[in-house]
């Protein structure tokens, strides 16, 4: 299909690739919610244990963050459309396999490697995009692609809803078939091959071993800590391995010739603001996300449905102004635009703090239209500011590492936010009465305010003003575009380096 591309301009490829990445993130997104609502009837079709659904959805989650880094770059050595296209192959036959599942065992499996899928896939999108628009427009591209995120996530509960009750669970996997033909019909026909030239083809063995023992410790031990106990011999084993893992990690990466992850891109305050950032929003969004889906059940007394219909307006407000965000970062700048939408963010969560056992839902929804609002201000210039950051031979490893941070910055606010409910109420939510429970996520809620306030002063410190940013990138893409065919990316960094 590749003979075709000579029919469609430069001006028009990009936003033909931008489609075909969207379509991908549509599919990774999906997935991370869409399952959740099917749980109950996957345990009465496959008589599944509680262990064996909890499964299901960190099974996905854990190898999916754990393999993000790696996926990176992989597709900076191999490049970033191949390996775009073999994350699609994957993650589509796994979701094949899991709707087939004869059984729970098989259904974690599929999921499993569904992640590994995802983690090819992730950060190709992110590259892939970067590689395709020039520094003035990413903004505008990242907030459409921030907006299609959050447009998976609110469709996620309701379609995963009515599949389950109108079709059957084993439908939310086939989903993502004829989804897949869409991503890779428009790769193919759209997307040009890129790769970082600045290095060889060799793979960081080592580094990827150690990367990723370090990580699934730290993944699993967030994920399982509040069910383990915080203080027990599994969980701290499990962070003593993570602590072992990733110290050898970086003393791997600091003697290899062609490590896996460049350090020298956390020495941009851009791109270091960025992740940090990053973490810091993943943390409050799906700790929040997390306890209000059980409030709104458990407490409320609205089905699965029910609950993921009203979170509609909060993922709505996400798909409206995120793409406005991007081209207001375009036009001013990332700095201001993410300061000021943690404080939002932060307003948020504490009107949340506030809620009740008998509060109905229009007392929710300023604060779920705020939580959106605060968070496409957040989003899209919070990634455009790491990837215009970085030389754009290095996005996909950039975009590996931004989006680990998510996952490790999502898994650690349930974590955190767990912990913090067992402890005021000295029980686990399950057998927690309302006003115990109302009480607890009230506290909760007022912590992950107080760390979005964090994120916003990050942001307003670290990210560099516009003015300095768009000469920063000026000379980035002034050194690349000297550098010949055969000559050293390194060289064009360094370069760019000593004149800001």
């Amino acid at each position: 299909m590749t003979r075709y591309n000579h029919l469609i301009t430069d001006e028009n490829r990009k936003w033909w690739t931008l489609g075909a990445m969207c379509f991908a993130l549509f599919m990774i997104m999906l997935d991370n919610t869409v399952v959740n609502v099917a749980l109950p009837s996957i345990q009465k079709d496959l008589g599944a244990s509680i262990s064996g659904l909890e499964w299901t959805i960190n099974g996905y989650t854990l190898s999916f963050a754990v393999l993000l880094a790696t996926g990176g770059r992989l597709g900076d050595i191999f490049g970033r459309r191949r390996m775009f296209l073999c994350g699609v192959v994957i993650f589509t036959l796994s979701s094949a396999t899991a709707g087939f599942a004869g059984d729970a065992t098989s259904l974690v499996v599929s999921r499993i490697v569904q992640g590994v899928g995802a983690a090819l896939m992730m950060p190709a999108t992110l590259s892939i995009i970067t590689n395709a628009f020039p520094a003035s427009e990413r903004g505008k591209a990242m907030g459409m692609w921030a907006g299609v995120s959050a447009l998976a996530l609110a469709v996620g509960p309701v379609l995963g809803g009515f599949l389950t009750e109108h079709v059957s669970w084993r439908a939310i996997f086939y989903l993502n078939i004829p989804v897949a033909i869409g991503a890779v019909t428009a790769a193919l026909f759209a997307v040009r091959e890129s790769r970082d030239t600045s290095v060889g083809r060799e793979v960081d063995f080592a580094g990827v071993a150690t990367l990723t023992t370090g990580l699934t410790a730290l993944i699993l031990a967030l994920v399982e800590g509040n069910g383990w106990g915080w203080g027990s011999p599994e969980i701290v084993a499990l962070l003593a391995g993570a602590v072992l893992g990733l110290t050898a990690f970086v003393a791997i990466e600091r003697r290899v010739k062609v490590p896996m992850v460049d350090f020298s891109l956390l020495s941009d305050r851009n791109f270091l603001g960025a992740v940090v950032v990053a973490l810091i929003v993943s943390f409050a969004m799906l700790g929040v996300f997390f306890f209000l889906a059980l409030y709104m059940q458990d407490v409320l007394g609205y089905s699965p449905l029910e609950a993921g219909v009203r979170f509609l307006p909060s993922t709505l407000m996400i798909v409206g102004v995120a793409p406005l965000a991007g081209r207001l970062s375009d036009r001013y700048g990332p700095r201001w635009l993410i300061a000021g939408g943690l404080t939002v963010v932060a307003a948020s969560l504490y009107s949340f703090s506030g809620i009740a056992v008998d509060s109905g839902y229009l007392d929710l929804l300023p604060g779920f239209m705020l939580l959106g609002i605060g968070i496409a201000m957040t989003m899209s210039p919070m990634t455009s500011a790491a990837m215009n950051a970085v030389p754009v031979q290095k996005a996909g490893i950039a975009s590996g590492v931004l989006s680990m941070f998510r996952m490790v910055g999502g898994s650690l606010g349930v974590a955190v936010t767990g912990a913090i409910f067992q402890a005021r109420v000295g029980t686990s939510f399950e057998t927690a009465s309302p006003q115990q429970f109302v009480d607890a996520l009230g506290f909760a809620m007022t912590v992950c305010a107080a760390v979005a306030l964090i994120g916003a002063l990050v942001g307003a410190v670290a990210i560099r003003a516009k003015k300095n940013n768009g000469e920063h990138l000026l000379t980035v893409e002034a050194a690349e575009a000297n550098v010949n065919p055969g000559g050293s990316a390194v060289a064009a960094r360094e370069a760019e380096l000593e004149t800001v």
